[in-house]
């Protein structure tokens, strides 16, 4: 019944892992503390953090609530590349186990980080094999998109391979997932710590997004918090709440440094987090064993990148290339706003690798097709003086006045003041006199302005 999972060495992102990607900010933590810890940003309270000592219960993390598995499936690579296994029957209903059964599958499990069992992971387990049973289906077929990136950046750092399930409880695998706190992609970055790993975001476009990038500054973002613990379970909490947030834990339990014993002075959605990592490795190796089939995978396009030096849309690409603009998208999530804005730097753009060769035979007629479509103005013009307007009031007024003494004397004519005009040169090209103007416009003085309405009879 358990259907193997096709082992994909170069899907999606069907490149080498780019140096480039590498150089992200080095943190040195020889001399930090617990005290210290990694720099990063916090606005919250701590009171607001931080549960009392002996406050009980936890949260789920946020993708392990009723996430939208519509809104997952609904992605290109989803609906092009998964479909549901013909041959698996589905069971309605997860088996029961003892305990017993948990503690001996949890500690056969090839890992290098402890998978202890107790009535926390038990609940994550059973959240997974009961409330999210579909979701867990989902992100076994969408498992083959990414697993292999994830294990590449985790590889390169020396880190251990079980990590590569980080981004299940994080994201729920869907590469442009924003929480509530406005962490974003698949692992899930805060901006700040975004940053500080190398990742650039911009109005349009955030490399949190981008697959290869965020999981190369996620390897180092971990490997410096082990640096910093020496624990994997204060590892993987730290990347949830931020070290801050351990250490004050630390100091509150009075110099522990194991999990389970700061558990009860940790931030709620954190006290789940850890046991929510143990559950997805537990539902990633043995969902079979709780009758869950996996989604199905075709083996993705291959793809290749050009570099782009002006600024793009999606569609214009689409449309000269005769491609799916939901495709193009998907290849590209780093891009916010379907703009590649190769104007400001020499910006990559991922197509299928038959559709590179159009591209660049295209090239300049998708440029001249951007510089016609231009997204924002390069210049406007500006009028050096305004042209007088009449307040509202006034404007009645004067209408009112005019009806009257149209009412009198006929319909009335009136002439626009030009460059170089005067009271006396418009009174002449309209037989009349200068005291005439004056009068029937209400003027005091000699002074009009270019663009002025005069009233001549």
């Amino acid at each position: 019944m358990r259907q193997k999972l096709i082992a994909l060495s170069f899907i999606f992102y069907n490149m080498a892992l780019c140096p480039a990607a590498a150089q992200v900010v080095e943190t040195d933590l020889d001399d930090l503390d617990d005290e210290d810890g990694i720099e990063v940003i916090d606005d919250d309270n701590e009171e607001d953090d931080n549960v009392a000592e002996g406050q009980e219960g936890f949260d789920f993390p946020e993708a392990l609530t009723d996430a939208n598995l519509d809104s997952l499936m609904s992605q290109y690579m989803s609906k092009t590349y998964l479909s549901t296994a013909g041959d698996c029957e589905m069971l309605s209903q997860n088996p029961d186990f003892p305990r017993e059964v948990y503690i001996e599958r949890l500690s056969r499990m090839p890992t290098v980080m402890e998978m202890a069992y107790n009535d926390v992971v038990r609940s994550c387990i059973d959240r997974y094999m009961v409330r999210l049973r579909r979701q867990v289906s989902y992100m076994l077929g969408a498992a083959n998109f990414y697993m292999p990136i994830f294990e590449q950046a985790l590889d390169t750092y020396q880190l251990p391979l079980e990590l590569k399930y980080l981004p299940i409880i994080e994201s729920a695998l869907n590469p442009t997932a924003v929480s509530h706190a406005g962490a974003t992609g698949l692992w899930q970055f805060m901006l700040a710590t975004g940053r500080a790993y190398g990742l650039e975001v911009t109005s349009l476009s955030d490399d949190r997004r981008d697959p290869v990038k965020s999981s190369m500054a996620a390897a180092r973002y971990l490997r410096d918090l082990y640096q910093l613990f020496g624990d994997w379970n204060l590892v993987i909490a730290a990347y949830n709440c931020g070290p801050e947030n351990i250490n004050r834990a630390i100091r509150r339990s009075g110099g522990k440094r194991d999990y389970w014993e700061i558990y009860p002075y940790l931030p709620k959605e954190t006290r789940g987090y850890v046991p929510a990592f143990i559950a997805a490795n537990y539902a990633m190796t043995y969902y079979c064993e709780h009758g869950i089939c996996p989604m199905t995978s075709k083996l993705p396009v291959k793809t290749d990148t050009v570099m782009v030096s002006r600024n793009i849309t999606f569609q214009q690409v689409a449309q000269a290339c005769d491609l799916d603009v939901d495709m193009v998208r998907s290849l590209n999530p780093v891009y916010r706003r379907d703009v590649v804005p190769g104007l400001s730097a020499p910006s990559v753009l991922r197509l299928p690798v038959n559709d590179v060769a159009r591209f660049i035979d295209m090239e300049d007629s998708i440029y001249a097709m951007a510089g016609q479509q231009t997204l924002k103005r390069q210049e406007v013009e500006v009028e050096e003086r305004p042209t007088p307007q009449p307040r509202p009031k006034q404007r009645a007024t004067k209408q009112r006045a005019t009806k009257r003494q149209g009412r009198s004397s006929g319909s009335a004519s009136y002439a626009t003041a030009r460059r170089g005009d005067s009271l006396g040169a418009i009174a002449r090209r309209n037989h009349t006199t200068v005291a005439k103007l004056k009068k029937l416009n209400g003027l005091r003085g000699d002074k009009i302005t270019v663009g002025q309405k005069l009233r001549v009879k």
